[in-house]
């Protein structure tokens, strides 16, 4: 008897190992119409650092618990048969398709994660580093908030012109290397470095997305649990993104057998501003007042407190 429980309480133990060993699967998904090779950098590392995802493909992989970094897509490629060459945006300097933990080139938009960290994952969409591509991440499976984030607003059309690259928008931190624009000397805390012109312009294109260092309130989201697609280009329902433009430049940089537009053009489907809240907003859009908002909210929660009473 003793043999049988031994072996239970070995096979229980191991279950629950096995089940903290992976905290959730991440997977890329290709709606450009143009390929784009995801960049991987985190600890500890990936099946992959780098990898080619053809317009429509998709791939997963799984994530240990407590694992942290970061992820891009990188555009305008061009690899040769043993798989060396560049990128034309969020290069990761590797001369491979493997960015072997290398970080991107910005600008570049990044999807970040911490898995796990006391029992919650943290996630968000940057664009501290500049832009390249719309990105969009949505977690499944999970339990809490689980809010889907990211950035599916063109800021490559709306991009001032200083800080215009081919491809991309610069932070106004890359762009001028002001530490009141990178939040480094003495703009280095939350008192002091506070939001400038240039990030007020990421700010209001993609709301939900860190538009400079310490814009934690409104950029941070967290999941407990779950599995997380990441989403280039994304036409998603639950964002209520509409269908991409179809009038798209090219940069000129080879992609394999297709080559990349420079501009991605995205718009909102839904008129209203808890959609456009939802899917990042776009600048162009007009919002109601504050004050309307407010008591939209507020007169929702005395409805919800009445309902308890």
């Amino acid at each position: 008897m003793a043999d049988y429980t031994t072996l239970f309480t070995l096979n229980l133990a191991l279950l629950f190992i096995s089940k903290g060993v992976t905290a959730g699967t991440f997977t890329f998904v290709n709606k450009c119409d143009y390929t784009v090779w995801p960049g991987l950098l985190g600890s500890p590392k990936l099946d992959s650092t780098g990898f080619e995802l053809q317009k429509g493909g998709s791939r997963s992989f799984q994530a240990p618990t407590g694992w942290s970094g970061r992820f891009w897509g990188r555009t305008g490629c061009n690899f040769d048969s043993s798989g060396h060459g560049s990128c034309a945006t969020a290069d990761c300097g590797s001369n491979q398709v493997e960015c072997n933990g290398a970080g991107a080139a910005p600008p570049a938009t990044l999807a970040e994660f911490t898995l796990g960290s006391g029992s919650q994952d943290f996630y968000d969409v940057s664009l501290v580093d500049g832009y390249n591509i719309p990105i969009v991440v949505e977690g499944s499976g999970g339990s809490g908030a689980c809010a889907p984030t990211g950035c599916v607003t063109d800021l490559n059309r709306s991009c001032p012109n200083e800080l215009r690259v081919q491809g991309g928008c610069r932070s106004a931190c890359e762009a001028f290397g002001n530490p009141e624009y990178c939040c480094s000397g003495s703009f280095n805390s939350p008192a002091t470095c506070k939001p400038s012109m240039y990030s007020s312009i990421f700010k209001n294109a993609c709301p939900k997305s860190y538009s400079y260092a310490y814009d934690d309130a409104t950029s941070t989201f967290t999941c407990t649990a779950a599995d997380y697609t990441i989403t280039f280009c994304p036409s998603s329902p639950s964002l209520k993104s509409a269908s991409n433009s179809n009038s798209s430049p090219n940069t000129g940089a080879e992609t394999g057998s297709d080559s990349e537009p420079a501009v991605q053009a995205d718009s909102l489907a839904d008129s209203s501003w808890l959609a456009e809240l939802a899917v990042n907003g776009d600048s162009t859009r007009s919002h109601p007042s504050f004050a309307m908002q407010y008591a939209l909210v507020l007169g929702f929660s005395l409805f919800l407190v009445f309902l308890q009473l």
